[in-house]
């Protein structure tokens, strides 16, 4: 409807309605994220994308190149969350707070993990922090081949420990049949303890602590870690 002459701004349809906000590469990174969230990977698509946001999906090749881009500015926001490791803190305590961290980062965002293996994390976030975690590693006395093989070894352990964490609570929603499984787990391998005596005298498959899991066998690398120090 044309505004008629003399009519009050606030009665003008045109005034009233609310314009789309412009598209911009932040804005639909941001998106990316939130549909990587709620989907997975495998759930991303141009045309899903250009959905969440209101837009033409041809609007979203005018800010990214491709889907693949895509990924690579998502996963590099997702790892903003992250703080780098402060220079000057005692390197195990900063690691550990530093992994418990990316930790807690890859269980909010369970699709890092999947993307983290596929591409070479150069986005401005990543390489921030993977310096701040070498700078720790080398601050301990590590160089060379050992300081990689160092941060290797942290790196693979969380990125194995969430992966299986993530997969395990996407699995088992449901507390009463986790516990019930759990402890029939237990009597199979009491049953069978001539056959696994290890597992039956040691396994603890009545124990769902992923926090103290986590803590625990990081403790062990990060043992293992600092053995190695002053070693050729």
């Amino acid at each position: 409807m044309a505004r008629r002459p003399h009519d009050p701004v606030w009665l003008s349809e045109e005034e009233q309605r609310p314009r789309r906000p412009r598209l911009s590469r932040e804005r639909i990174v941001a998106a990316a994220v939130g549909l990587l969230d709620a989907e997975g990977v495998e759930g991303v698509s141009m045309r899903r994308l250009a959905a969440r946001l209101d837009a033409g999906t041809m609007s979203l090749y005018e800010y990214v190149a491709s889907k693949e881009d895509l990924l690579d500015l998502a996963l590099d926001a997702a790892l903003a969350e992250l703080d780098p490791v402060e220079a000057g803190e005692p390197w195990r305590a900063a690691l550990t707070r530093h992994l418990s961290q990316s930790r807690h980062v890859m269980r909010r965002h369970p699709w890092i993990t999947a993307l983290v293996g596929t591409r070479p994390l150069l986005g401005p976030n990543a390489l921030a922090r993977s310096e701040s975690v070498h700078a720790a590693v080398a601050g301990a006395g590590f160089t060379g081949a050992g300081l990689a093989a160092a941060v290797g070894a942290l790196s693979s352990y969380v990125h194995g420990f969430v992966t299986t964490e993530n997969m395990w609570r996407a699995r088992m929603r449901d507390a009463a049949g986790e516990g019930d499984l759990r402890r029939r787990t237990r009597a199979h391998l009491a049953d069978r303890a001539e056959l696994y005596p290890v597992l039956a005298r040691h396994a603890r498959p009545e124990d769902a602590d992923f926090d103290a899991g986590f803590t625990a066998g990081l403790e062990i690398v990060l043992d293992g870690i600092e053995a190695r120090l002053g070693r050729p």
